[in-house]
């Protein structure tokens, strides 16, 4: 009886998967444990913010399945809007203004950044001024560094 139970348990897992591959959206490379799908090239950060990989569906050297035991396929799991992918600062365009003895704030943050930093004019939030405003408006230097020494 107990190997019938077990043989049953691993034919659903199997079904699972096999669901889920069906239901996959083209050019995925993983299921999320949320149920949303990656096309992320490596298992690396794939699924980050997504509570992890569920099932890994990539083959280029990659293992076939997270190493946790599958789990039941939802019964109909809905895809979630497609994200732009995050720009890192060196993609991002410099937001216009700015010039000699200006700073860039961040203002979600507070912390300015000088000229000809990575950083500079290129956070989604922030305004240009002064070093001394930027000081005044309650902002820190980007790593305690200040523009003017």
């Amino acid at each position: 009886m107990k190997i019938c139970t077990r043989l049953l348990a691993v034919a659903a897992g199997l079904l699972a998967v096999n669901v889920a591959l069906a239901q996959a959206p083209a050019g995925s490379t993983g299921q999320c444990k949320d149920g949303t799908y990656t096309s992320a090239t490596s298992k690396s950060g794939a699924c980050r913010g997504h509570k992890g990989i569920q099932t890994w569906f990539a083959t280029s050297g990659a293992p076939t399945a997270e190493k946790t035991a599958p789990a039941a396929a939802p019964a109909a799991p809905m895809a979630a809007p497609a994200k732009a992918p995050k720009q890192s600062a060196a993609t991002m365009q410099q937001a216009a203004g700015g010039g000699p003895g200006m700073v860039w704030v961040n203002t979600s943050t507070k912390v300015y950044h000088c000229p000809g930093t990575k950083y500079y004019g290129k956070t989604k939030e922030g305004k240009y001024m002064s070093e001394a405003d930027a000081k005044a408006s309650g902002a820190h230097a980007d790593h305690g560094t200040p523009c003017n020494k």
